[in-house]
């Protein structure tokens, strides 16, 4: 038997690794090429907007509006996904809706369609099967049925209640297939309407906001001082007789940058911070160890009510002549019970 050939025997080829990010002047799209494909896609919406019909559009938008049910939406592929996402959108407005798989409408998802519903249906070519098998069952359930569709004279204008035509051209697609363009369309149009519910229902910033609890808009127009502040117990507190090298701990320790000096009843009498410990340490030297924190103490502080706007403390803290990283929360009976920092508002997502 012959002997295995040693590693050193076996020529090696070793090509480079491939370029994880290829050089972008070696690119075949270049920005010619990608200006040409925006002004094509902007020219193929315009037609839409020219060719809209708004009198369709506007009998669309009253049925919206004027439906005592749930306005449902459907679609198939990615008029499916333009479907879902316009009624999250009219969700988030406060308007009870939800999207209806067809597929799954046939297989006992039909059941939460009731007589006063609206069934909107998205379809570029109007022939989708799924669509037209679920027509005869939605109406079937009392259903109110609307088309959505860019081809005229398709089956399914045909058998709903209502069509609105989305006029399109053409895809962008160089085959015109890839619905890149209709799609398009289809969101502008069903955003757009829902923005003009959104007004005529007279949709306020607050309701908005209470619609969007997690996000700033929300947040900003929901939260109060007394949502996010600190309470009693996390507060850093002290007497105005307290020597201001005993009470180090406390000023440092609760991670508000302040001590708040406060008498029996928890009436606040002032504040004294981590920044005029620096000043009282460098003008008054060794005497520091005898003055009180009475005596150094801001006697006249920034002070906000537990029923303000969160985000008015923010604007409180930021005022001239210079800014702050805290207000004592000073309540109606002119006692502090809490404290509400920058670092937290930061933290709230404020």
């Amino acid at each position: 038997m012959g002997s295995l050939p040693q590693s050193s025997d076996i020529p090696l080829s070793v090509s480079p690794p491939p370029e994880k990010f290829p050089n972008p002047n070696q690119s075949p799209i270049d920005e010619s090429a990608l200006l040409n494909l925006f002004k094509s896609q902007q020219n193929h919406l315009n037609f839409f907007f020219h060719n809209l019909d708004l009198s369709q559009t506007l009998k669309f938008a009253v049925t919206l509006l004027n439906s005592t049910g749930t306005i449902f939406f459907s679609g198939v592929g990615k008029s499916g996904f333009v479907a879902n996402k316009i009624s999250q959108t009219l969700v988030s407005l406060g308007i009870r809706s939800a999207f209806l798989s067809p597929l799954d409408a046939l297989h006992g998802d039909i059941g939460i369609l009731n007589s006063g519903d609206v069934l909107v249906l998205f379809s570029k070519s109007g022939n989708t099967e799924e669509l037209l098998r679920l027509v005869p069952c939605a109406r079937a359930k009392g259903a109110y049925l609307i088309a959505l569709t860019s081809v005229e004279g398709n089956v399914l204008a045909g058998v709903c209640d209502m069509n609105v035509h989305l006029p399109l051209e053409r895809e962008l697609c160089p085959f015109d297939l890839a619905p890149v363009t209709s799609t398009a369309i289809q969101m502008v149009f069903g955003d757009t309407v829902a923005i003009a519910l959104m007004g005529a229902r007279n949709l306020t910033k607050e309701e908005y906001a209470t619609n969007h609890p997690a996000g700033r808009i929300g947040k900003s127009l929901i939260f109060k001082v007394k949502d996010v502040m600190k309470k009693q117990n996390e507060l850093p507190v002290c007497k105005k007789e307290d020597l201001i090298m005993d009470q180090l701990v406390e000023l440092t320790s609760k991670g508000c940058g302040c001590l708040l000096v406060i008498d029996e009843e928890y009436h606040l009498i002032g504040t004294f911070t981590d920044g005029d410990l620096r000043r009282t340490l460098k003008a008054s030297g060794e005497a520091i160890f005898k003055l009180t924190v009475g005596q150094m103490c801001n006697r006249n502080p920034r002070t906000i009510d537990p029923e303000a706007m969160a985000v008015d403390a923010m604007k409180k803290m930021e005022a001239p002549p210079s800014p702050v990283q805290f207000l004592p929360v000073i309540n109606q009976q002119d006692m502090l019970i809490g404290i509400i920092t920058l670092h937290g508002l930061v933290s709230a997502g404020l």
